[in-house]
């Protein structure tokens, strides 16, 4: 049972190194390319509802004449 017990302590040892080496290789973006970003993301989602909105207001008003 201790074989097992250390086998798994060098795997979980081996584990966060490998996170740990992956970790420094990434490349996080700067405060201004989050800002941008951000609001490239509010524009796009409000244009969208807005779309989905008045299309269902057309829909429902062409519904309306059917009946």
């Amino acid at each position: 049972m201790s074989s097992d017990n250390q086998n798994f302590k060098e795997k979980i040892t081996t584990y966060f190194k490998g996170v740990k080496a992956e970790w420094s290789k990434v490349s996080w973006p700067t405060k201004k390319q989050i800002g941008v970003e951000t609001v490239i993301v509010l524009i796009v989602v409000t244009f969208f509802t807005l779309v989905v909105y008045f299309m269902d207001i057309i829909f429902k008003a062409l519904l309306g004449l059917i009946k």
